[in-house]
């Protein structure tokens, strides 16, 4: 049977840590950055963890 692929959309977005999480970038922030705050900014730099509810799913996507 051959090798599962990965989808290249999910490899790009969402990376595992050390202790087994999944981490993804925060929405929000490709444009009109006029609008919002700096602190409302600052804290979408921020990298955050997977909700638990949607890491089975992404889980599944990246093979893992």
């Amino acid at each position: 049977m051959p090798k599962m692929k990965t989808k290249s959309g999910a490899k790009k977005r969402f990376k595992v840590t050390g202790s087994g999480h999944l981490k993804r970038e925060k929405a929000y922030q490709a444009h009109i950055m006029t609008s919002k705050s700096k602190k409302r900014k600052r804290g979408l730099r921020q990298a955050t963890l997977v909700a638990p509810a949607n890491e089975k799913n992404i889980r599944i996507l990246l093979g893992k």
